[in-house]
């Protein structure tokens, strides 16, 4: 109910084939262009608070510039982008034009190219941290092209690393960091080529020589075993080779497609399926600690990076994040709704015939769908039984049948978003009277003071919509009772690996917690906790441990989701309102490919997870409400 700002999302695109072939095979040598707006456009979901590409030219000529990069903010920032670069292109025209003069000339036509779409998850914003990220330098093997999907848990670590290097580097950012340390790299590798051929060739054949031998693999892992954090990352030299590279415990996915014409790499599966029309089993993941590699000369390799740790894969990304057009997460969103209907039916007493069901959000409809089918199954055995017991006592007649079999679960389509209103006031409660009509609903659907209301949710994380709107929304319909389903557990600890989620005191669960603990006389409890948190600082990363835990030990899940329907229920709403979680032995029973649960359970796959839940804690004990 309430957008979570996450991940961002990558797109990048090689040509093997020179451009006049796509200008005979496909009409145009902006194909791959083409292709790049769809690929970022399949991706809005993943970054709308800015967006950037780059391209790489391999054949332009001296005095010519060979690598181009467009940025923009805002939610229309790829419309804004691709209208950019139309003009000069238009300009140019360039399909009237000969393939040689294409490839050292036209701007924005080349061979690699890469799309980045962003959601900020440091609380930074401004066209300086828009990606794609390059470094410049007169030889073009030392120009670099970054763009990621990631976050760095020990940004302050490389950053010392950087600096011990002699580098002073512009801004204190995770990605211009890790530009200029790749950068470095990179540097290093050119002289070790340099070096190497520098008695036997000179000039213009000496700098052919060191584009043509410069060892990505080794410049990777040159700098990734400092790195802690969820990451994609993506970058190509302006002397054409390009990498795509992933976090070992597989925490931010990836996946990519190659043939004799193309490889592509983006952030979702069916994205690639769609703009390439091609099949899933076509469609590969990138494992965990790998790089996709792809040479100046167009060779595509795979290489192991890290060692691949144990799999993290993130499970929010399946709940919520990632399109579910994805054959699979489909299915496993389905599986989360029907996981949870034995608690529904409990919720609202059993009384299918007196219960109304519907979802909110959108994103929630296919964890909807398989909630039906669980109750629709859960029926059929109902009236199964009920012509089993009619036939034991002899009253079983076609009237009785028919009367059996009219019963249905009933859906329908209760809260309808108006998207033309916007809750332009800033605070107080003229926003909150603004945010009650943001939905419309649809009235006649509830038998007042008799039905219940059940909506299903993917994810209830801060509840602040909830509370402001949804639950006073829903009692306008004059429910008996109101059920709110999350199809994804408590979210009870942050994020640090790319979703903005970094504040203890958003989550609706930890604020549960801490009032129960204060309810219960158990203050001591915050204060330990603090204490430990303190010392856990300066523990090495061998040692770290979440003592967070410690906050929620004391209750079930129920009793933090009951203080949770409690602490969000307005005072003028007059349904009773329950909230029902997933537990997480049903998000792993449903998702069972993709583990990474720190959200819910706390169980962080790095260091830098730990150290970061602590110092949210921390931050929340003294009051830093802001700090992240």
């Amino acid at each position: 109910m309430e957008p979570l700002k996450h991940e961002c999302g990558v797109a990048m695109i090689r040509l093997l084939k020179p451009l006049e072939y796509y200008r005979q095979r496909y009409g145009t040598y902006c194909y791959a262009l083409s292709k790049l707006y769809l690929m970022m456009e399949k991706q809005h979901n993943r970054g709308q608070e800015g967006a950037g590409i780059g391209v790489v030219k391999l054949h332009a000529e001296p005095g010519h510039e060979y690598v181009f990069r467009e940025r923009a903010l805002g939610s229309g920032a790829i419309q804004q982008i691709f209208d950019t670069i139309r003009p000069s292109l238009d300009a140019s025209g360039v399909e009237s034009l000969p393939p040689q003069q294409v490839e050292r000339e036209v701007p924005f036509v080349g061979e690699i190219y890469m799309g980045h779409l962003r959601y900020s998850t440091t609380g930074k914003s401004g066209i300086s941290y828009v990606h794609p990220f390059l470094r410049r330098n007169n030889w073009r093997s030392r120009n670099l092209l970054l763009c990621g999907n990631f976050n760095m848990t020990n940004v302050d670590r490389i950053f010392s690393d950087v600096v011990s290097t002699g580098q002073h580097p512009r801004i204190y950012s995770d990605t211009i960091v890790l530009l200029e340390q790749l950068g470095h790299a990179l540097d290093h590798a050119n002289h070790e080529v340099y070096r190497a051929a520098r008695q036997r060739l000179q000039g213009i054949e000496l700098t052919h020589h060191i584009e043509d031998n410069i060892d990505i693999p080794e410049v990777l892992r040159a700098a990734s075993p400092t790195w802690d954090g969820g990451f994609v990352i993506c970058g190509a030299t302006g002397s054409g080779d390009m990498f795509a590279m992933r976090d070992a415990a597989g925490i931010r996915p990836a996946f990519y497609y190659a043939d004799d014409e193309i490889v592509v790499v983006a952030s979702e599966r069916p994205v690639i399926q769609t703009v390439m029309n091609v099949r899933r089993a076509d469609v590969r993941e990138l494992e965990p600690g790998q790089s996709l590699i792809v040479t100046k000369s167009g060779r595509l390799t795979l290489h192991r990076i890290l060692p691949q740790a144990p799999n993290a894969r993130c499970s929010f990304e399946r709940i919520y994040f990632s399109r579910g057009s994805d054959a699979d997460i489909y299915q496993e969103r389905k599986a989360l709704g029907r996981n949870l209907v034995d608690r529904i039916l409990d919720a609202v007493g059993h009384d299918i015939d007196h219960t109304v069901f519907s979802f909110i959000p959108n994103t929630a409809e296919v964890a909807f769908y398989g909630m039906m089918e669980g109750l629709n199954a859960h029926l059929d055995c109902l009236k199964s039984q009920s012509i089993l017991e009619a036939q034991r006592q002899g009253t079983l007649t076609s009237e009785t049948i028919g009367r059996i079999m009219s019963r249905k679960v009933r859906i329908e389509k209760i809260a309808i978003k108006d998207i033309k209103l916007r809750t332009f006031i800033a605070e107080g409660a003229a926003r909150d009277e603004l945010a009650a009509h943001v939905y419309d609903v649809t009235y006649g659907c509830v038998t007042d003071g008799i039905d219940s209301l059940v909506v299903i949710d993917d994810s209830i994380v801060r509840g602040t919509t909830l509370r402001q709107s949804i639950l006073r929304i829903l009692d306008r319909l004059r429910p008996r009772k109101i059920v709110v389903v999350s199809s994804s557990p408590q979210v009870r600890y942050p994020d640090c690996y790319g979703i903005d989620m970094s504040r203890m005191a958003e989550f609706c669960a930890f604020r549960a917690a801490v009032e129960l603990i204060r309810q219960r006389g158990m203050d001591s409890l915050l204060d330990d906790t603090y204490r430990r948190c303190i010392e856990m600082e300066s523990h090495p990363d061998a040692e770290q441990a979440n003592c967070v835990k410690a906050i929620y030990a004391p209750f079930t899940d129920r009793e933090i989701a009951a203080k949770i329907a409690e602490m969000l229920t307005p005072a003028d709403v007059d349904a009773e309102v329950e909230i029902i979680y997933q537990d997480i032995e049903g998000l792993h029973k449903a998702i069972p490919d993709h583990p990474g649960d720190w959200y819910f359970s706390g169980d962080y796959p790095t260091p830098g997870g730990f150290r970061a839940v602590n110092r949210a804690y921390i931050n929340f004990y003294e009051g830093n409400t802001d700090r992240r």
